[in-house]
């Protein structure tokens, strides 16, 4: 019988079943896979805020950039990520606005896992609606259409 006391029933699995002030191991293990994407992008942010993508050297050149002298819509992401991490939201928003924009995409993104995966809730297996796929590809490509041209100069890093 299940929940009576000397049963052998299985836990829940829920994250908060455990006795107060106790966090479940099932839970921790939960977690892994987004604690470790926050640490590794925490240390690639610490990374390019130390090492200055201004300097020459420290980072290859866009190989779009050198093959072609057009912009891809990344250009200018280090620089960006830079900015961020110093606090200049209006330097990195000239660098690569898009760049900028997605941050808090990508937070959202990285939320929702986290908190999927903490209640023990499925991850979305679909990425997502097909129309904002194709939006936001529509605007990637905008962007890097209209950042190589003469009038989209204020888009250029």
């Amino acid at each position: 019988m299940r929940g009576e006391r000397g049963s052998a029933a299985p836990p829940s699995g829920r994250p908060f079943d455990a006795p107060r002030g106790r966090f479940p191991a099932a839970a921790a293990r939960r977690l892994l896979a987004p604690a470790a994407v926050l640490v590794l992008a925490a240390s690639a942010v610490a990374y390019v805020a130390a090492v200055d993508p201004n300097d020459d050297g420290h980072y290859p050149t866009c190989p779009f950039l050198s093959l072609t002298g057009y912009q891809c819509p990344g250009c200018g992401s280090l620089r960006t990520v830079h900015a961020l991490a110093h606090g200049e939201l209006r330097t990195a928003a000239g660098l690569n606005p898009l760049a900028v924009a997605m941050v808090p995409v990508l937070v959202f993104f990285w939320l929702r896992w986290t908190a999927a995966r903490a209640a023990d809730r499925p991850a979305r297996t679909r990425a997502g609606d097909p129309r904002l796929i194709w939006a936001l590809l529509a605007v990637v490509l905008l962007f890097w259409l209209v950042r190589n041209l003469p009038f989209g100069t204020f888009l250029a890093a």
